[in-house]
């Protein structure tokens, strides 16, 4: 079937234009679709069920934060509330918002026009998405309709020293004699059961769970042509987590002064500017935190890279199954530079402590 044939599925507005590729996602195929006169343009997207397994469980968790948000926006009296929030279309013959022919899926959204996306990392920008993603969450913290993993265990700092021993015990690349490999995986040892606080805190009752983004690019916000941010988009991993997913997940990838496959280990370092900016920004647009939330900021902050690396490091053991890779040692490098992240979070610890003390 076409992609005119599968626009034909859902309940839009006027007589289809054009539909052309959109963006560059890794994950789902999106394209822009056309429609001619006054009626909206629209997002097509083909949604990767290789990943989100269960397709029903994550439009329903759109459904239901997205709705959650407008009613929101509506009582505030907010004006042009389409631009500040998605719209996912039923189809013709249900209620569903997402058509399958029982091997692909397929889901529309009004498009939002004069929208832009920023790729840059500026403490500006860093700001904006911190108070966003804060205030983002904070829309939530009152939804009372249940929401699911859309991966289950995806931030579980726990299952993922699992795995990394599972990939010990295995050694399926024979990659263990490296004097390196044993090095790294001492100190990931010396580490792991500190890191494995937040899964320790939430059974003892002390930690909640959030309602999180949990992929917190600051690609994810659509902003106005004046740099105003309009809404948070790419839902598809908005799931019950810590709030350290959205915090420290976002610093992992801005506050790194280098790609985190960047060889050059030396020039690893974690950018205090990004974290101060995001971190002022996140305190204020996440008014629901609770002490404990807010004193372990600075835990998400380490807690992220170590998790990534733990994860680089396992599947560099395994034999690059999981990860794509350019060249043999790919993993290795994403493993040391993810490491050395984390060691230049940890020295700025007490200084992180201190600035979140202050705000």
């Amino acid at each position: 079937m076409n992609t005119n044939e599968i626009v034909g599925q859902f309940r839009l507005e006027g007589k289809v234009a054009e539909i052309r590729p959109l963006g560059s996602g890794l994950i789902n195929d999106t394209y822009l679709v056309k429609t001619e006169g006054d009626a909206p343009d629209y997002v097509l997207q083909r949604i990767n069920n290789a990943i989100f397994t269960d397709v029903d469980l994550l439009q329903h968790n759109i459904e239901a934060v997205t709705g959650h948000i407008r009613r929101k926006l509506e009582a505030a009296g907010e004006k042009d509330i389409d631009r500040k929030v998605l719209r996912f279309l039923q189809l013709k013959d249900s209620p569903k918002t997402y058509w399958t022919d029982g091997q692909t899926y397929w889901r529309m959204s009004v498009f939002i026009k004069d929208s832009f996306t920023y790729d840059s990392v500026t403490p500006k920008y860093s700001e904006f998405a911190g108070e966003n993603f804060g205030r983002f969450e904070a829309m939530l913290a009152d939804l009372k309709e249940p929401i699911g993993e859309t991966i289950p265990d995806f931030h579980n700092m726990e299952l993922r020293a699992r795995q990394l021993e599972e990939a010990v015990a295995a050694d399926k690349a024979g990659r263990l004699k490296d004097p390196e490999v044993q090095a790294i995986l001492k100190e990931i040892r010396d580490h792991v059961d500190e890191m494995c606080a937040a899964e320790r805190l939430h059974r003892e009752g002390k930690l909640p769970k959030r309602i999180c983004h949990c992929d917190t690019k600051i690609s994810n916000m659509l902003f106005d042509a004046d740099g105003h941010v309009l809404c948070v988009i790419d839902l598809d991993t908005v799931m019950p987590s810590f709030v350290f997913s959205d915090y420290g997940d976002f610093l992992r990838t801005a506050a790194n002064t280098v790609a985190e496959d960047d060889p050059a280990v030396d020039k690893v370092a974690f950018r205090l500017d990004i974290f101060e900016a995001f971190t002022r920004g996140y305190i204020k647009g996440a008014d629901f935190m609770l002490p404990i939330e807010k004193d372990n900021l600075p835990f998400g902050a380490l807690l992220f890279p170590f998790m990534q690396a733990v994860r680089f490091f396992a599947d560099y053991l395994n034999g690059d199954t999981y990860y794509k890779i350019r060249y043999p040692e790919h993993n290795l490098v994403r493993t040391r530079n993810q490491m050395a992240l984390w060691r230049s979070a940890l020295a700025n610890m007490d200084h992180m402590k201190k600035f979140i003390a202050q705000l």
